[in-house]
């Protein structure tokens, strides 16, 4: 269960969420004066104390509302993956004359392929492997809504899974501890999606008291002959008046939807590589594990991927791992399946 108070200023800790709140405290973490407490390569804290705010920091972004005995025993792998390039070999053919010459050019080009690979490797840095212990995460069907843009925070999407507005594979789906395999897809009815309902600007958990009031009935009939007058292709610019600039509100007058999109929302609007989305059908797919080559990490994160933080998060974890759980207990584990699992 998660804490209360989720956007306390003193902790500051990055969420998962679109809140202005959440993004005054993650420009603290990242760029403003609280990047200093985390700072590893200059500070004095001794290498235990290291370890437990580099997991806490991590934690606080990544699933803070999972227990950390939970995230130990059922998403916490027990190796990193090896993503380097593999080695090309040549083709293993007959010694005959006729093949001699091939396999002499294919040893050429197999030589010349490694010096490339190795030379783009040098050039663009390491691979941030350490970030990858975050995977069996983002598996999980409530973080996959909120990194496909289908739910303002981590938290509505938990909500919306257990309401049951969400199908798996075309079936109602009411368990956010699912971990999604490749090829699964899942879709999200367009009336839970905050953003996409008529009265969206009442919802003051979401849009909050940053922005006013929508406007009365009586301005509503006033202006209503006008609005019937426009064209309908493309819908009249907002009032500057009756709405600030940080919000945008898009009504599509074909079909009468409408889109209300948060305020201070556009640096969290992106989509990782592993998912596929299609937003007219409020729907994804994903389509493979997240992975990492060399300088870039699919897995998202406010801090930095290959930084001091995940390296001393992966070394607290790997240390301080739980028993390990025979296939017998494997009905214990929160998406409540069986058969091979890949921690053990």
């Amino acid at each position: 269960m998660r804490d209360k108070g989720v956007y306390n200023k003193l902790r500051a800790l990055p969420r998962m969420s679109w809140s202005p709140h959440n993004l005054y405290n993650m420009w603290l973490r990242t760029v403003g004066p609280l990047t200093k407490d985390h700072d590893l390569k200059t500070t004095a804290d001794s290498l235990f104390k290291q370890h437990w705010k580099a997991k806490r920091y991590i934690r606080g972004y990544h699933g803070d509302f999972i227990g950390e005995t939970k995230f130990k025993r059922w998403y916490l792998p027990a190796s990193l993956p090896d993503v380097r390039a593999r080695r090309r070999h040549a083709t293993n053919t007959n010694p005959n004359e006729e093949n001699l010459a091939l396999l002499a050019e294919r040893v050429k080009q197999v030589a010349h392929q490694e010096k490339k690979r190795a030379k783009d490797e040098a050039d663009s840095g390491r691979t941030p492997v350490g970030s990858l212990f975050l995977s069996e995460l983002e598996r999980r069907l409530d973080f996959v809504i909120f990194r496909s843009c289908l739910a303002p925070s981590v938290y509505h999407a938990r909500h919306v899974i257990i309401r049951g507005a969400v199908k798996l594979n075309g079936k109602e789906h009411t368990n956010p501890n699912t971990r999604m395999n490749p090829g699964d897809m899942l879709s999200v009815d367009p009336s839970a999606i905050p953003f996409l309902r008529k009265d969206a600007l009442k919802d003051t958990w979401t849009y909050g008291s940053i922005i006013g009031h929508p406007q009365s009935n009586e301005s509503a009939d006033g202006t209503e002959d006008s609005e019937d007058d426009a064209s309908t292709s493309f819908p009249s610019a907002p009032d500057s008046k009756s709405e600030p600039t940080t919000m945008c509100s898009v009504v599509n007058s074909i079909n009468g939807t409408v889109f209300h999109l948060p305020p201070y929302a556009s640096p969290f609007l992106f989509i990782p590589a592993y998912l596929e989305v299609n937003f007219p059908t409020c729907s994804t797919v994903y389509v493979r594990h997240p992975t990492a080559r060399p300088g870039y990490s699919e897995i998202p994160t406010p801090y930095d991927a290959d930084g001091e933080l995940m390296r001393l998060a992966w070394e607290w974890y790997s240390r301080i791992r739980p028993r390990m759980r025979s296939k017998r207990s494997l009905y214990m584990s929160p998406d409540r399946t069986f058969g091979s699992w890949p921690m053990l």
